[in-house]
């Protein structure tokens, strides 16, 4: 053990030694090791992040929500019929009260319909590219909706149909510049003006495609646009009630809506059942694709590195044959040389790996801080990192390492 630490020493002693008189010739070496590791461990990053922050998601609206509507959210096994699903009818409030009644799983359950408003205006001030959600009763139990300021909307004016509202902190920032007060405003859209309520904490979009930050919510009943359109297409937002089976659930839905629809038994459903689960495991399948991305190119990388290497350790058994050669000459055995050299090779690669490390901890805080997107480097990828840096110096440092073993101590000695 002793002996172990003492080439330890040496060899990280000599790497750093070999790395400040080749300056440049090391930081070429090191520099396909620091990309490849960068690469590879920034591409796992970001995608552990985004899989924990979807399944934190997923799992705060909910496991136990279905999304009903005239869409499905995949290909449901085959070719994706658009020309099929644009045909069918929108889901209306006949839909929503024949679950209400019939479906005794089902908990909490809304009927929502999103469009699009171009420019809303108050003043001299335009909030563009805004959402307005019209909501029935039940829709803030559905979704993470928590006000910032005033109040939701009441049962009575949802299903009163009354021109009120609840606006996002997006909107409100645009339209209140200077914290002004936004509760009793009048906000003109979809040909109605409405008063504002309420203003919605910040809470960013979701998994769902709900983006509350810029949406207007307002009552149902006092929506007026056209269904048969295909932009306007209400969505039915079923979450099953505590205990309650969501498959079992999901077939007395289904049920309830092909009854009230009068389809035919046998017939194909006119309507979609969508699951948050089915978003995440489709983007588990986009993860693992660009996950193989990521290590094809780092891989590439890490060859050229590997390379280098290589090339580095030849050049210093070469540069070391005469010191080789008279520390085989007084008692060193070829195995301690052989460790030495691969040590070497090791600490160099650990050196570039390290730098990828450290790059991929500045890419994490600035995404965290900048982009508002959580990104932390878990210990297991830092292991990743380590591993296959270590990895590399193996292989690298093994045939320049052995030749250095297999040297002849007379030979060795007499070299120029």
């Amino acid at each position: 053990m002793p002996a172990f630490a003492h080439i330890l020493s040496n060899s990280i002693g000599q790497a750093f030694s070999e790395i400040r008189s080749n300056k440049l010739r090391s930081a070429l070496s090191l520099l396909g090791i620091t990309i490849g590791i960068f690469c590879i461990v920034a591409v796992l990053t970001v995608l552990d992040s985004m899989q924990t922050n979807i399944r934190k998601e997923v799992a705060t609206l909910g496991s136990d929500v279905l999304y009903i509507g005239r869409w499905p959210w995949t290909d449901e096994g085959g070719t994706y019929k658009w020309w099929e699903y644009m045909n069918r009818p929108s889901m209306t409030l006949d839909e929503l009260r024949a679950v209400q009644q019939q479906v005794p799983a089902a908990g909490s359950l809304a009927l929502v319909l999103s469009t699009d408003i171009p420019e809303m205006q108050r003043g001299n001030e335009v909030a563009e590219n805004s959402t307005a959600y019209a909501v029935t009763t039940g829709f803030d139990q559905l979704q993470n909706i928590e006000v910032q300021a005033g109040r939701y909307l009441t049962a009575g004016e949802i299903e009163g149909g009354v021109a009120s509202a609840v606006i996002g902190r997006g909107i409100y920032e645009v339209l209140f510049p200077g914290n002004t007060n936004a509760i009793d405003a009048i906000l003109p859209f979809g040909g109605k003006r409405y008063r504002v309520v309420g203003v919605l904490k910040k809470v960013g979009s979701n998994a769902a495609g709900f983006d509350f930050d810029n949406a207007v919510i307002y009552p149902y009943l006092a929506a007026s646009v056209d269904l048969r359109s295909l932009n306007n297409d209400p969505m039915l937002i079923v979450r099953a009630r505590e205990g309650a089976s969501l498959a079992d659930m999901e077939l007395e839905v289904a049920g309830a809506l092909r009854k009230v629809r009068k389809i035919a038994p046998g017939a194909p459903n006119n309507f979609s059942i969508n699951q948050l689960s089915q978003i995440s495991e489709k983007l588990d399948s986009l993860f693992v694709v660009i996950n193989g991305i990521g290590w094809l190119i780092g891989g590439f990388s890490l060859l050229v590195g590997l390379f280098g290497i290589a090339n580095i350790m030849f050049v210093t058994v070469k540069e070391r044959t005469r010191f080789i050669g008279l520390k085989k000459a007084i008692g060193a055995k070829s195995i301690e040389i052989l460790t030495e050299f691969l040590t070497e090779a090791v600490v160099l690669c650990l050196i570039g790996g390290l730098i990828g490390l450290l790059l991929v901890w500045v890419l994490a805080l600035l995404m965290s801080k900048v982009a508002d997107f959580p990104v932390s480097l878990s210990l297991k990828n830092l292991f990743v990192g380590v591993g296959v840096s270590t990895v590399v110096g193996l292989v690298a440092g093994y045939i320049p390492a052995r030749r250095a073993a297999q040297l002849n101590p007379v030979v060795a000695i007499r070299s120029n």
